[in-house]
């Protein structure tokens, strides 16, 4: 009589278990569905510009082996126009290892854009959008992208305040204030959403677009940092509805969910890189203006060796 006593509490305690367990799992696919609408339903209020374009569909790879790649492209679109790519990076996650990389692409790069000729790398983008620089990374660097994700800048701002609402720490190096509708005083000072903004676009100085480039990376990387956090995590699916508002991009919800879980879960660093790397390339003036005649097999190759599992090789 005893034993079945015994079997029968631990009977109903599994019960209470798998319904306690089922009860959690149901309250938080409630609140990620309630804070996603949310964070979609406010981008959409507030964002005037449209990120689609009418361009031809991107056809970049299948993910292989649970490494992603995906172009990312701040537009500025914020201007009210199509335009040039603002800012061009490849973002690199493995699902398997969790590395995590970053390449930045200097807009100026002179290459040769399918159907297109000669020109300078951002044209691409406005020639025939996130399909059109594929096809010209591809063609120039070798290697294929999975995703893409166009960002308006109006929406970056209020993106990063919801991952790190207490800011990011930045050591200021100049006064920085031309074109980027603000003044920056130089010093260690915490930024937000719309200053962190202007600090990743600023190239009014002595240093252009590699200064702006090395400040991009470092902000990218400094907001995977602080964005392991419980309140992160917490805010995920708020973060994901906002950015479905404003990013134009082909990654399904149920990817780009996993990819940011896993992010703000990962706690390997970021491993940056910048093409062209240095001593790859010479500055030029063409008909399209000035523009950075590279080492095309030199910069294959280091992007190559960087994607590889050998190529842990970091450089700004």
């Amino acid at each position: 009589m005893g034993r079945l006593k015994k079997r029968s509490k631990r009977k109903r305690r599994i019960k209470l278990f798998f319904l306690t367990f089922v009860l959690l799992v149901g309250v938080v696919i409630t609140y990620s569905i309630i804070q996603f609408n949310q964070g979609l339903s406010a981008a959409k209020k507030e964002n005037t510009s449209s990120t689609t374009s009418n361009h031809q569909d991107f056809t970049g790879e299948e993910v292989k082996f649970g490494e992603i790649k995906v172009l990312l492209i701040g537009s500025d679109a914020r201007e009210g126009e199509q335009g040039r790519s603002d800012t061009l990076m490849i973002g690199y996650y493995n699902q398997n290892t969790h590395d995590v990389k970053l390449v930045s692409l200097m807009r100026d790069i002179y290459v040769d854009i399918p159907g297109y000729g000669m020109n300078k790398l951002n044209a691409a983008y406005s020639f025939g959008g996130p399909e059109l620089l594929r096809q010209t990374i591809k063609q120039n660097f070798d290697t294929d992208i999975n995703y893409y994700a166009t960002v308006d800048f109006n929406g970056f701002p209020k993106i990063i305040d919801l991952i790190v609402p207490d800011g990011l720490n930045i050591d200021v190096a100049k006064r920085m204030s031309k074109n980027i509708g603000m003044t920056l005083e130089k010093g260690e000072q915490t930024l937000h959403g719309e200053e962190l903004l202007g600090y990743v676009r600023f190239r009014k100085d002595s240093e252009s677009d590699f200064g702006r480039v090395r400040r991009q990376q470092e902000v990218l990387s400094k907001l995977k940092d602080e964005a392991i956090s419980i309140n992160s995590i917490v805010n995920l699916p708020k973060t994901m509805g906002v950015a479905t508002g404003y990013v134009d991009t082909n990654i399904s919800n149920n990817t780009l969910f996993s990819i940011g879980k896993g992010l703000l879960t990962s706690n390997q660093d970021v491993e940056t890189l910048r093409l062209p790397v240095d001593g790859s390339f010479t500055n030029q003036r063409v008909n399209v203006g000035a523009v950075l005649d590279i080492d095309l097999d030199q910069n294959k190759q280091a992007l190559k060796d960087f994607f590889s599992k050998e190529g842990n090789l970091a450089q700004e």
